[in-house]
């Protein structure tokens, strides 16, 4: 059945980096963009970045611009997260979903309601 698995998260050193992945399998409804979103212990999941239309388009919440770079690899049906200079407050829980993009916020979208979330990835930034 659909499925998306994310991989590549660690803990790491502030200023460290990472490359998240994200490979989808089965059918999945994807629409036209694809994202990520993070959440950390006692806080609401938020977007992160997303891609849309064979890369033509990307979001990136303020938090993150000039850090995180998103991109995809569709032969591979994989979404990646290049995250460089990362912060102690990029420590989060991350997954990725298909996801509908507005001027200031990116939200998770499924089959007719949410996506059913995955393990996600598990990122960890010291001081």
């Amino acid at each position: 059945q659909a499925r998306l698995e994310e991989s590549g998260g660690g803990s790491v050193q502030a200023g460290g980096s990472l490359r998240l992945s994200c490979v989808a399998s089965g059918y999945i409804y994807r629409g036209n963009c694809m994202g990520w979103f993070r959440q950390a212990p006692g806080k609401e999941r938020e977007g992160v970045a997303a891609i849309c239309t064979d890369g033509s388009t990307t979001w990136y919440a303020d938090s993150v611009k000039g850090r995180f770079t998103i991109s995809e690899d569709n032969a591979k049906n994989t979404v990646y997260l290049q995250m460089n200079n990362l912060k102690p407050e990029d420590t989060a829980r991350y997954y990725c979903a298909s996801a509908a993009v507005f001027p200031t916020a990116i939200e998770p979208l499924g089959v007719d309601g949410p996506p059913n979330w995955g393990q996600g990835t598990q990122v960890t930034v010291s001081s």
